[in-house]
């Protein structure tokens, strides 16, 4: 087995695991949300929901992570007593980390294709409503996705085939502070267009009476939920940076850092889309129509639109990319760990199979549109994600808790031990009964909702 890495930096550390948590959901749901239950009083519930759910979440990914010093893959059999079966959960969390790529690197694709329409003026002297058709002319070609997927899934295997430090390490930090300043550019743009303050009134100003419109408990559940997936916890994708990290500093200080980049980056992308949807007059809805028809439609109505829209796709790509390369390396070092293959080996295998399992997503949208999961417009990505957000993120994260905290897994003693190992911010003693009793049940609480949103609404 070869030599294990670590992170050449504490930089380093940090914003690839921030490159992790940030990702298109960030750039397409959260101000979306944020606009629709009441601005500023909305982020403030989801900021509570983030400190109280998030961060204890990932410093347990973390512990487990860096008290074991391997991928989910073989951790919890390392930290588990004796003769219990918490490993079993190893197949779940790998589970997951495949079924978010299968559908994550196609959406991705879109981003890099975008990058190429914009820069070379595809959208040039389009009316208003035309920008959807260039979005579903690209859906209905699955040979034009698999080659934007391909790209993406190639570029995501040469960054991890060069191991931690001089690949993963060494694009990644670069590239999240390229995207934090191309956000800063991007929202200081938005902001002085004529027009552009009734949105930030919209995005940032408390609404008390959407708050009551919605009603108080679909706004908190809202906010739960967005700070809980918003992170990607339970498949492990974290644990595995914890495993790279040395015990310098105590895992509560490091998770805070990281979800105040992730939370910077969904603040400043309603900065960057309300201004300007305001003051064009176009409508913010949410999901894919907003980042491939609504905002390309806005970029066509501004002065230098082609240039600012081919900087926004290209923080997009930024923000995609470094989710697909933190998910790749936690799927390579699993098969190192479990396997006992080495890192070059590990990148070949998984660059002929996740192609193939990518491609469904892909067909989904036109060869197999007639399988439609949950009823009329879904597809087949919709059951992916449904397979991953609803259940395999809550799933993992519940089994995260218990682990770290009950006294038949790992137990709370040597979580808090390891949380608190180095210079920062401790973990509270008096902590022990919330984490232990109430957050596991916040968790199945999200996990319940998810169906019963999905199965029994309306």
């Amino acid at each position: 087995m070869e030599k294990r890495e670590n992170f050449a930096s504490r930089l380093g550390f940090i914003l690839v695991s921030a490159g992790c948590a940030i990702g298109i959901g960030n750039v397409w749901r959260f101000p979306y949300i944020t606009g629709k239950y009441g601005g500023a009083a909305f982020v403030l519930i989801y900021l509570f929901f983030l400190v109280i759910m998030g961060l204890p979440v990932m410093t347990m990914e973390f512990a487990v992570g860096r008290g074991s010093g391997l991928s989910v893959g073989t951790s919890f059999r390392k930290l588990e007593p004796e003769g219990t079966k918490w490993h079993w959960f190893a197949h779940l969390a790998f589970a997951g980390n495949y079924i978010l790529m299968m559908y994550y690197t196609t959406v991705s694709g879109w981003m890099l294709a975008y990058i190429w329409k914009m820069a070379m003026g595809r959208f040039a002297g389009m009316n208003t409503g035309e920008t959807g058709t260039v979005f579903q002319s690209m859906l209905a070609n699955p040979g034009y996705q698999i080659f934007w997927m391909l790209v993406t899934i190639a570029i995501g295997f040469l960054v991890v085939g060069r191991g931690l430090q001089n690949g993963v390490e060494k694009i990644s930090k670069p590239m999240m502070i390229s995207l934090f300043a191309l956000m800063l550019i991007l929202a200081v743009r938005s902001l002085i267009l004529p027009g552009g303050g009734k949105g930030l009134e919209f995005y940032l100003i408390p609404d008390m009476e959407k708050v009551r419109k919605s009603g108080i408990f679909t706004v908190i559940y809202a906010a739960m939920g967005q700070a809980f997936f918003t992170l990607s916890l339970g498949i492990g994708s974290m644990s595995i940076f914890g495993s790279y990290i040395s015990k310098e500093r105590t895992l509560l200080t490091e998770s805070r850092t990281i979800i105040l980049l992730d939370t910077f980056v969904a603040l400043m992308a309603g900065l960057i889309i309300f201004p300007a949807c305001f003051a064009y007059g176009v409508d913010a809805g949410s999901g894919p129509g907003l980042i491939f028809v609504t905002l390309p439609e806005i970029f066509l109505k501004m002065s230098g639109g082609r240039i600012w829209g081919t900087l926004f796709f290209v923080f997009m790509c930024f923000a995609s990319l470094s989710t697909v390369i933190a998910v790749f390396e936690n799927i390579i070092a699993i098969c190192m760990d479990v396997k006992g293959w080495s890192r070059k080996k590990a990148v070949l295998v998984n660059a002929v199979m996740l192609p193939v399992l990518s491609v469904p997503c892909v067909l989904g949208f036109n060869l197999w549109s007639g399988f439609m999961p949950f009823g009329k417009e879904s597809n087949l990505m919709d059951l992916e994600d449904f397979l991953v957000s609803n259940n395999l993120l809550p799933i993992g994260a519940l089994i995260f808790a218990l682990f770290c905290t009950g006294r038949y897994g790992w137990g709370f003693e040597k979580y808090f031990a390891e949380a608190n190992e180095g210079r920062g911010t401790k973990l509270p003693k008096w902590t022990r009964f919330y984490l232990s009793r109430i957050l596991p049940l916040l968790i199945l609480f999200i996990f319940v909702m998810g169906y019963r949103d999905k199965f029994f609404a309306g």
